[in-house]
């Protein structure tokens, strides 16, 4: 394990209060709201600055993990600033954000530090490009977090009968116009992504594209969510289809980002 247990545990728990919060009082944006929301932001985001300090960048599965926690909480707690009603995803977001924090620590028992080479011409081009997919990874997790929500209230509303979680979040319209708005700049930022991975491989290799899992993955999920956005834009696309599109964009990204990590740190090579 590269940082403390209890370290660990502290940054678990940072994210239990907002979550405790948002299923008492799941419709307002209250002081106690934004101060739990801090408290889940700081806590995850100190124990990476605390890692990259110590070790540098780590390549490892646990590490992906926090990073992917950090910047999907960083980026909600905006959301929730900037949108009316983007705080009332925080029942699905924050319990989500927990359990993948928990497979974070438990995942980093098992794993030392292996920090990022550097030794690329490029390495202002590698900080962008690894920028660019950490944000990319959080934008669409909020697509899939809304998706999510307008599907629990599909399904409430043709059942006509309402439950205590989908009373604290957004309601249909709200959760598709939050679901859009992520895809769409995820799209910008997945494109530009694609473009920093394109300059460094050819940088490094003299080609423009890799024929690896990540990239294809990668490349499949840009398509995907470009099509969906065309599709709304042209017909009006919504609903359950949309919602599978933005799970199977999702799984993809999870595939290519994540999922490539533990892939090469756990099953090809052993924990």
């Amino acid at each position: 394990m590269l940082t403390s247990l209890p370290f660990n545990l502290a940054a678990i728990l940072s994210i239990i209060p907002v979550a405790i919060h948002s299923l008492g009082k799941g419709r307002l944006r209250d002081a106690r709201y934004w101060l739990t929301m801090a408290l889940a932001v700081l806590g995850p985001f100190a124990l990476v600055i605390s890692e990259i300090a110590a070790h540098g960048w780590q390549k490892s599965f646990g590490f992906s993990l926090w990073v992917t926690v950090t910047a999907t909480m960083g980026l909600f707690a905006t959301l929730s600033l900037l949108e009316p009603n983007a705080h009332r995803l925080t029942p699905l977001v924050a319990p989500y954000m927990a359990v993948l924090a928990l497979s974070a620590m438990i995942w980093g028992q098992f794993e030392g530090a292996e920090p990022l080479s550097d030794k690329t011409a490029v390495w202002g081009w590698v900080e962008i490009h690894i920028a660019v997919s950490v944000t990319t990874y959080g934008l669409v997790t909020l697509a899939a977090m809304a998706a999510l929500a307008g599907l629990l209230q599909e399904r409430v509303l043709k059942a006509k009968k309402r439950s205590a979680l989908t009373r604290l979040l957004p309601s249909v319209a709200d959760a598709d116009n939050l679901l859009f708005k992520m895809l769409t700049l995820g799209e910008i930022v997945l494109g530009i992504g694609l473009a920093t991975g394109m300059a460094i491989h050819h940088s490094e290799t003299g080609s423009i594209l890799s024929a690896d899992h990540k990239t294809v993955l990668t490349i499949a999920a840009f398509v995907v969510i470009g099509l969906m956005l065309l599709a709304h834009r042209v017909s009006g696309l919504r609903g359950r289809t949309v919602t599978r599109l933005v799970l199977l964009a999702y799984l993809l990204l999870t595939m290519g980002y994540p999922g490539v990590k533990f892939i090469a740190d756990h099953l090809l090579f052993g924990a």
